[in-house]
């Protein structure tokens, strides 16, 4: 067993070993396990305060900031409210100015009152309780042990537990399912007793004692569990249920919620009456022993418990499932199952190594929760061009909001001058449209990100930050024809106004700060030496002259108003180094290859074209290198010196299609971040990431719709990310959408349709800067 210790972040302690009830269902009493036989039926004092000593030494060890303890048994409350004060005080004593203390009891609330409920106010303590749904259901497992019914005292436990006086004590309902019950009855009966959290249990059983299935369909409990959750989305998902959390979690990328679910590793250990040290409690379903670490509190530390191999299995991730499992394109959000689920005795069962004995069952959940909410969890980024824009917008708000609010008024006088006149303008809809255009310049996203970066880091603002809010609400002010001076710093001599032009004042070295006043439809600018007198006046769409340098549009492109940017202090963030300032035949050169460039692009690849056409609004010239995107907001490309015609639209098209790629992983979850699957590209024998492979699958396809020499390949690829286990809701969406565009094209591998191909031999990808792509 490789990798780091995992600490412990959840014990559960033992308090008492019997119980009140005699559930049928019950792995402690019920199953191969019967250790409870020989244990005290109560904690012992020494057990209590060696278990506050190991508690304080582990979070200490580890710096935890929290640690979480649940009272359990048996049945936790037959321990009595003396000895249970004697848990809360040790524990809540040892812990205090180490750890925050989460303490948690599950209990089947037969015996709960206000004596209990008063004590568990005085130390925090929250309570879960057992409940399998209404009298029927519930009283199929949960009965006394002469046959009576438990369920009127659980329902006044619940309704303790309600009582305004109580309800932040209430930590919700734990459900076993039973098939044979009813599963919209149960839903209602749980629902209408309005628990902050519903948690669904599937019933222990292992290969060897698989769970009762009365039809024999492999995925009877999926279809019980599909049935809820329609009832609870035909009802509004009335409260949490953690089951369908943890799913809909996992298929958007995010992590697991629940043990039972997902690969995160195990974080849990059991404290048991006699002190002893054992792991999960449900593996005494699997065999007598199963649970076992010959550890106890008295003598060893938590540490030497996280170090057991049992322990460690169970924090492999995906190493630590079969090989069934891991090949399994839903693995991600079942994890394989509960551990114990996967038991097998006899010789061929490898003991833990196989799926779990509900695995059809959790494919069929996993499939059919995401049949049912794919449309509703989809983004609207992935399919609508428009919409991932309007996604970069906000989130570039949100960005100069968070920069703000963290500053809480330590951004100095140029930062809260900016910000008041930014409210100023966008008071107005012509306003707001003007700032809405300047902040969506891909490289307002550079100097935001730097400034979040340095703010959170106690850096503070720099003085760059400050004079590009101010330059950004002097360049809406002015597109917006605002009659409102704006004071700008300026730096080098130049005063930036992005998406418009750079104002010169002076040479190198040189810095002051000038006001920026729209009028007569351009602007002046005065308050500076530089410009004696009544400042200098530039015009609307003035030429370029020795105090004004505009930023040029390129408007034979297809693109409304595609700058071409050679300007903005901040364009370079690009791998290759930018260009200087173009000559004008430089730049009349640009403009004519690209316009060259774009037109095979509309006549190949039109809808390409049209989609980069509505979102690419800034072209960067680069001193070397092919066309690619940088670190920066959406809507930009750096590109070397022009080449062909044929190998720029290339070039144009491959840096389109990463930096839409890079869009959307900015604003969705197109895979999720936690996996550490290797895949074979179907281009070539290497292993890569998973993110590499939809990277290079997505630039190929956007490719091959130009040149179907790289499509080579593509289609193997695109079988292989739908069905691996990182992929997403919103990458099955993106992959789809692939595939509609490739449709009818595998027929062309080979054919150039009358355009001029690089030369023969391997096709390789001039653009990208850190890798090559090719096949033979």
């Amino acid at each position: 067993m490789t990798g780091p210790l995992v600490p412990f972040r959840e014990f559960v302690l033992k308090v008492h070993s019997r119980c009140d009830l005699a559930c049928d269902h019950c792995y402690v009493y019920e199953h191969a396990d019967q250790s409870w036989l020989t244990r005290p039926k109560a904690i012992s004092d020494e057990a209590i305060s060696w278990t506050a000593r190991r508690l304080a030494e582990h979070a200490t060890t580890h710096a935890l900031p929290s640690v979480t303890v649940i009272l359990h048994g048996g049945e936790p409350l037959l321990a009595g409210p003396a000895r249970l004060r004697r848990v809360c005080e040790e524990l809540g004593s040892a812990l205090n100015g180490i750890a925050e203390l989460d303490l948690r009891i599950h209990t089947n609330g037969v015996q709960l009152s206000p004596r209990y409920l008063d004590l568990f106010d005085e130390f925090h303590v929250r309570v879960g309780i057992s409940l399998d749904g209404d009298r029927a259901a519930n009283d199929r497992h949960r009965r006394y042990a002469d046959g009576r019914s438990s369920h009127p005292m659980v329902l006044r436990a619940v309704g303790l537990l309600r009582e305004e006086r109580y309800r932040h004590l209430d930590l919700g309902l734990l459900c076993t399912v039973d098939i044979h019950n009813d599963p919209v009855a149960v839903h209602d009966a749980l629902a209408a007793l309005e628990p902050p959290l519903v948690d669904f249990l599937l019933p222990h059983a292992t290969w060897d004692d698989p769970p009762p299935r009365p039809d024999g369909s492999p995925t009877a409990y999926a279809a019980w569990l599909l049935a809820v959750f329609d009832r609870w989305t035909e009802q509004g998902r009335p409260m949490p249920v953690r089951m369908f959390a943890s799913v809909l979690s996992s298929l958007s990328g995010g992590p697991s919620l629940t043990e039972s679910l997902g690969l995160a590793p195990t974080d849990l250990v059991v404290i048991e009456t006699d002190g002893k040290l054992e792991q999960v409690d449900s593996l005494k379903s699997a065999y007598e022993g199963a649970a076992a670490t010959g550890f106890d509190v008295f003598r060893n530390t938590f540490d030497e418990v996280a170090a057991h191999p049992g322990v460690r299995a169970r924090q492999l991730g995906l190493a630590g499932v079969s090989e069934t499992c891991r090949h399994c394109p839903v693995v991600r959000s079942c994890g394989g199952g509960l551990y114990t689920h996967r038991y097998r005795s006899d010789a061929s069962g490898g003991g833990f190594d196989n799926p779990s004995v509900y695995s059809d069952d959790l494919a069929a959940l996993i499939r059919g929760i995401e049949d049912r909410t794919a449309a509703a969890t989809e983004s609207p980024a992935v399919r609508s061009p428009e919409a991932l824009l309007a996604a970069h917008q906000d989130l570039t708000r949100t960005l100069l909001a968070v920069v703000h609010d963290t500053l809480d008024g330590q951004g100095g006088a140029l930062w809260d001058d900016a910000w008041r006149l930014a409210a100023a303008v966008e008071a107005g809809t012509t306003g707001a449209d003007a700032l809405d255009a300047v902040l969506a310049h891909p490289y307002t996203r550079t100097w935001l990100v730097d400034a979040l970066a340095d703010v959170d880091a106690g850096r503070g603002l720099t003085e760059p930050a400050a004079e590009r809010l101010a330059a950004t609400v002097a360049a809406a002010a002015v597109r917006a024809r605002l009659d409102l001076p704006v004071p700008v710093a300026y730096r080098d001599g130049g005063l930036h106004l992005p998406t418009l032009g750079t104002v010169v004042l002076g040479g190198p070295g040189e810095r002051g700060t000038a006001v920026v006043h729209p009028a007569d439809g351009g602007f002046l600018v005065r308050g500076t030496d530089a410009l004696p007198g009544p400042g200098l006046r530039i015009a609307p769409d003035a030429p370029e002259g020795p105090h004004w340098l505009p930023v040029r549009v390129l408007r034979q492109a297809p693109a409304p108003a595609l700058l071409l940017d050679d300007l903005d202090p901040l364009r370079d963030c690009f791998e290759a180094p930018v260009a200087d300032r173009l000559e004008a035949a430089d730049a009349d050169a640009w403009a004519h290859r690209i316009a060259e460039a774009w037109s095979l692009l509309a006549d190949a690849v039109p809808d390409q074209a049209a989609e980069a056409a509505r979102t690419l609004t800034t072209l960067t010239p680069l001193s070397t290198g092919a066309a690619a995107p940088g670190h920066h907001g959406p809507g930009a490309l750096g590109a070397g010196p022009p080449a062909g015609a044929d190998k720029l639209a290339l070039g144009l098209l491959s840096g389109f299609r990463r930096a839409k790629l890079r869009a959307l992983g900015e604003v969705t979850d197109l895979y999720a971040l936690d996996g550490t699957w290797d895949h074979r590209t179907p281009w070539g024998s290497e292993h890569v990431t998973f993110s590499r492979l939809l990277a290079e699958t997505f630039e190929r396809a956007g490719l091959g719709l130009y040149d179907p020499r790289f499509l080579t390949g593509v289609p193997e690829a695109l079988d292989m990310i739908e069905n691996a286990a990182e992929v997403t809701v919103d990458g099955k969406q993106l992959i789809a959408a692939v595939r509609k565009e490739i449709s009818g094209t595998r027929s062309a591998v080979g054919k150039n349709h009358g355009r001029s191909l690089p030369p023969s031999g391997p096709v390789t990808n001039v653009l990208t800067s850190d890798r090559k792509v090719t096949f033979e």
